[in-house]
């Protein structure tokens, strides 16, 4: 049987340093006691109006330059629907058509010492979830989390190692710690990442993710 080569493309969530959410003025501080950094903009109460914080597209533009981004002049803000006790408006307010930041590149060194081209489709803004907790009997959600600042960084399908993806995502990690725009401590959920994988047949066809 021929040998199956993984395409792995990252969806990488990092937490802004700020102090106040992505728009409202409420506190950042996750460890703070459980719904103490939370008002009706976050809460999601009928009339509440969000405001955005100018340092969600700074950071997200910085980030862009660094990874040689086209910044989009013009850029627009989507709701996401889906119906979860971590989302109390029912939607989360992200971007979708228009990014704030695409089609850059971050290069990193693999194991034998050659330079690998990661391909950035995109950069985009959106709010942070609440943080649920599960019991035996019951779930209980802590709001702080709920609208803190967040940049997501999809990278196009350009992995074909883990041991890739995992040196990428240090070197991210350096990155935003060095603009200063992210402590990136993943223990924290300051950065967290999701891994699309797929398998093909040599330079086949990419299977089913």
């Amino acid at each position: 049987m021929p040998t199956a080569q993984p395409v792995i493309g990252l969806e990488i969530h990092v937490q802004l340093l700020s102090r106040s959410k992505a728009f409202c003025s409420c506190g950042t501080d996750t460890h703070a006691e459980a719904n103490t950094q939370c008002c009706p903009v976050c809460l999601g109460h009928p009339g509440a109006l969000p405001v955005l914080n100018a340092a969600l597209p700074r950071a997200a533009m910085q980030l862009g330059l660094a990874t040689g981004c086209a910044i989009r002049p013009s850029s627009a803000f989507a709701r996401k629907h889906y119906f979860y006790p971590d989302l109390p408006k029912g939607y989360q307010i992200t971007q979708h058509e228009d990014p704030i930041c695409h089609d850059g590149t971050m290069r990193i060194m693999n194991e034998d010492g050659e330079l690998l081209e990661i391909g950035i489709t995109r950069i985009h803004m959106e709010e942070d979830a609440a943080r649920m907790q599960h019991a035996d009997d019951a779930t209980l959600v802590d709001y702080n989390r709920c609208g803190i600042p967040l940049l997501e960084v999809v990278t196009a399908p350009d992995f074909r190692a883990p041991e890739d993806a995992a040196r990428f995502l240090k070197a991210l990690r350096r990155l935003v710690r060095w603009l200063g725009i992210s402590d990136g401590n993943m223990q924290d959920g300051s950065l967290r990442c999701d891994a699309n994988i797929s398998l093909r047949s040599g330079e086949g066809r990419t299977g089913a993710r």
